[in-house]
């Protein structure tokens, strides 16, 4: 990731690392690290969506909607599902707002300072993501996301002079795979040429993408064009990229504040971006100068929001101040063919320092509390559900060269050689007995990166438009520290809510084979974390409760965290002491003690019986009627939408999962506290 100035394109600030075995990985939301279903305790396509640089194994497996794993239906997969933010911006006091808390390890350390927690490297933390209307192949089949029903990558057929921009695509893309990125993305990638005013130090880029020249897909990190789904190389390498992007920015943690006003200015979220076109319909050349002294136009092209499709102008559009959004008549970067639309802008990304997190430790970060960012999810107009993606990307440095100052000029084929070189040998004792530094220069300043599955923000329930929404999840995946490592055991996230009574906690507690932290939604299951062979380095099996290789979760009701009995229902308070704003069934009026079962049966059952719960629609869920629900879940599904909840009473209220605080010790224990 780096920060970039333009002479050639220019960038100037790199990123650092030895050879490392894992380095990110995103446990809330459910971090993919490029799995999909795998048994196995490593995955078994690392190019299948993205190029991590991470270890082949930790990830989280999609979550899986019923019983079973979902063989060859997507349809079956579940979705995490988050209630989008309220038009916050126009009330007063933030009411409106849905947090979802983004937590994650990195391995080679982060934050601090020189004075008072001296790092052993520099480091920056990028979160973005992409979202798209939620329907049936929203936007066609190259271009919808999706997690795909098995592990292959997409296809991609190089162009040649004669077809470079014919309509490959259909063919390229297949339903039944996964795709983040569009295939026309890539596209463009692999036609457009490279950023030579880079700094590639001693590595040998390809020189020719089958046209002449060498292309974007070419970068010091990835110097033979490896393809990664349909990820642009350069893009994924350098941050803020000088070119339009498919991503909007969340946030950016830094390794010093300083950074924070050129980050937040060239983010795509603020800056427009170029590029070249062409009549032939497709372009190699990557900046404006070179554009038009070759016949072409250099349009600029604006990341936003969503599409606000019923403003057919321009004075139409930039008078609307729905939910204190701009909106903005400009051309959008997913144009074809370069007409203004309505776009809603998205908002800058937030800036911060980093938080600090020790090197060469996959585990949390000061006090004991693992390594977080709250990210306020953002408000759609339209009012339509989304289908979306999560990215985190974070970059390493150190300081044996200037990483602002340090650009093509000082690659090897200059007089100026590389301050750095592959392997290289070092004399302390006059030229005598030398020694060998570990230097893999396609890795010294090096990104890794982790994704999510496909979630979704759904539109707010009516009613519910200004309160606060604090989402409660399940991170962690099956089995023991080391048959997961390095992704993490069971918890819920947040361990602490603290709330003021009358807000709305949504309890959206989804169960899957691997869980991770969120503040709010749901959280799904999986059926196939076995975690078998192949185990790479690490030891096979599934330790836990239930059938192997399953998740499952459910919430309790705690008297206090150093017990491990629940608390019976005839002596708990936390069910008196709510309201329900929302249930996935849909059953508001729903009394403490069917609340209390369908939260102890993850949703399995809705009511005791047809008592409380008399309605038609209610009558397969009930306790006097239902197939009896196996007392390790093992018949429940992996997934539960959950519900919100209105905290009436000051108090702490804890809570655990009956199935997985197995030993005693491994505690799956949480609280609210309500001030």
């Amino acid at each position: 990731m780096v920060s970039f100035a333009c002479k050639a394109c220019v960038v100037f600030l790199t990123v650092f690392i030895c050879n490392t075995v894992a380095d990110i990985y995103l446990h809330v939301p459910r971090g993919s690290n490029n799995r999909l279903n795998e048994k196995s305790a490593t995955r078994k396509n690392p190019n299948r969506l993205f190029d991590s640089q991470n270890n082949n194994r930790g990830g989280y497996n999609v979550g899986d909607a019923t019983e079973s794993p979902f063989g060859t239906d997507e349809g079956k997969q579940y979705r995490m599902k988050y209630f989008q933010s309220g038009p916050w911006k126009t009330l007063r006091q933030a009411k409106g707002q849905s947090y979802l808390t983004i937590e994650w390890t990195n391995q080679h350390g982060c934050g601090g300072n020189e004075d008072s927690s001296p790092q052993k490297q520099n480091c920056a933390l990028v979160m973005q993501y992409m979202c798209q209307d939620d329907v049936d192949s929203p936007t066609g089949i190259t271009d919808t996301l999706r997690n795909g029903v098995n592990t292959k990558k997409q296809d991609y057929t190089k162009p040649n002079r004669n077809n470079a921009d014919s309509d490959r695509s259909n063919a390229d893309a297949k339903s039944d795979r996964g795709l983040h990125e569009p295939w026309s993305w890539y596209n463009k990638c692999y036609l457009r040429e490279r950023n030579k005013g880079l700094f590639v130090a001693d590595q040998k880029l390809e020189s020719d993408n089958g046209l002449g020249y060498s292309s974007a897909i070419y970068t010091r990190q990835n110097p033979n064009g490896n393809r990664y789904g349909y990820e642009c190389p350069e893009e994924r390498d350098y941050f803020p990229y000088w070119h339009p992007t498919p991503w909007k920015d969340i946030a950016v943690l830094a390794e010093n504040a300083s950074m924070c006003d050129h980050y937040t200015r060239k983010s795509f979220n603020v800056q427009p971006y170029g590029e070249c076109v062409e009549d032939k319909g497709w372009s190699s050349y990557n900046n404006k100068a070179a554009c038009e002294s070759n016949g072409g136009t250099w349009k600029l092209l604006y990341n936003y929001l969503e599409k606000a499709t019923d403003k057919t102008n321009k004075a139409s559009c930039e008078r609307t101040t729905t939910g204190g959004l701009t909106y903005k008549w400009a051309v959008p970067y997913d144009t074809d063919d370069y007409q203004p639309e309505c776009l809603v802008l998205a908002d800058a990304p937030e800036c911060a320092e980093a938080p600090w997190s020790r090197s060469n430790h996959l585990g949390n970060g000061r006090d004991g509390v693992p390594l977080n960012y709250t990210w306020v999810l953002p408000h759609f107009p339209s009012g339509n559900a989304k289908r979306c993606v999560f990215r985190f990307r974070y970059n390493i440095s150190t300081d044996d060269y200037d990483p602002y100052g340090t650009d093509h000029t000082q690659n090897n084929e200059f007089p100026q050689k590389s301050p750095i070189q592959q392997n290289p040998y070092v004399y302390v004792m006059s030229k005598q007995s030398p020694l060998r530094l570990a230097i893999n220069t396609a890795q010294y300043g090096r990104i890794f990166q982790d994704r999510s599955h496909v979630f979704k923000l759904m539109p707010r329930p009516s009613g519910l438009t200004q309160d606060r929404i604090f989402n409660v999840n399940v991170r962690g995946k099956r089995g023991n520290i080391v048959q997961v490592y390095p992704a993490v055991e069971y918890d819920f996230a947040p361990n602490n809510l603290e709330v003021k009574k009358g807000e709305r906690c949504n309890l959206l507690i989804h169960f899957l084979c691997l869980s991770h932290r969120d503040i709010c939604p749901c959280v799904p299951g999986s059926n196939t974390h076995n975690n078998g062979n192949p185990a790479g380095d690490g030891q096979a099996g599934s330790a836990g409760e239930g059938k192997a290789g399953t998740d499952r979760n459910n919430m309790v009701e705690l008297s206090d965290r150093g017990t491990n009995f629940p608390t019976p229902f005839e002596k708990s308070k936390l069910w008196q002491d709510v309201s329900v704003a929302w249930i996935y069934h849909g059953k508001t009026d729903i009394s403490a003690k069917d609340l209390a079962i369908n939260l102890a049966s993850s949703g399995y059952y809705r009511c005791a019986d047809d008592q409380s719960c008399p309605e038609s629609e209610h009558t397969d869920y009930l306790v006097s009627t239902k197939t009896k629900m196996n007392n390790l879940l093992d018949n429940a599904s992996p997934s539960y939408e959950g519900v919100l909840l209105r905290f009436q009473k000051k108090g702490v209220y804890n809570y655990m999962c009956s199935r997985n605080n197995n030993f005693t010790n491994r505690s799956q224990k949480a609280a609210i506290i309500v001030k």
